[in-house]
């Protein structure tokens, strides 16, 4: 018989995990609390949270649900990441984390309708920013549009030389023409 507290506790995590782009699962085994205190600032910073959940009571938030593949994965103390911003941000504040705290361990993730183990989740903290992946795609942008301006003048900037040219040595051909009426005067 389920008692209210452990309803609560389910309907509070089904609701938390509505809407969500990004879910993590940590194995937190073996970190102090002022750790996960750390870890749920910097996750706080890129509009994620962190909670600790019970297994039974996580696989009940999760049944029938798209995260229901989760379910295999929790076993053992058990972390919850959960985001519905960016999750490249989220990718990389955990694996910030994880690299100077060898304790805390990744399970696996969903990320935007995707199942992903722990190596996939590796590589999407790897990639650049979005901010960084924008500044690459204007500049790519910019430069394909500067090479196109730059063919469009390319005949008017041609014929503007040649006609340059064309005046000096139209000037060169008539100062030597005055030069040779001079001496033949």
């Amino acid at each position: 018989m389920p008692t209210q507290e452990k309803v609560t506790a389910v309907e509070d995590l089904k609701s938390r995990l509505d809407g969500v782009k990004t879910v993590v699962l940590t194995e937190y085994r073996g970190l102090t609390v002022r750790q996960l205190s750390d870890l749920r600032k910097q996750l706080r910073a890129v509009s994620a949270q962190y909670k600790v959940v019970k297994n039974r009571l996580a696989r009940l938030a999760i049944a029938s649900s798209r995260l229901e593949g989760l379910g295999t994965h929790l076993k053992g103390p058990t972390g919850v990441i959960f985001s519905k911003e960016d999750p490249v941000a989220v990718a990389k504040a955990l694996h910030t984390f994880a690299r100077t705290h060898q304790a805390l361990a990744i399970k696996a993730g969903y990320v935007e309708g995707q199942m992903l183990p722990p190596t996939e989740l590796k590589a999407l903290a790897d990639l650049p920013s979005r901010e960084a992946l924008r500044a690459y795609l204007v500049g790519t942008i910019q430069g394909v549009l500067a090479r196109l301006v730059g063919l469009l003048t390319a005949p008017q900037r041609d014929l503007v030389y040649i006609l340059q040219q064309r005046g000096i040595s139209s000037d060169g051909d008539a100062q030597d023409a005055n030069t040779a009426q001079g001496a033949n005067a």
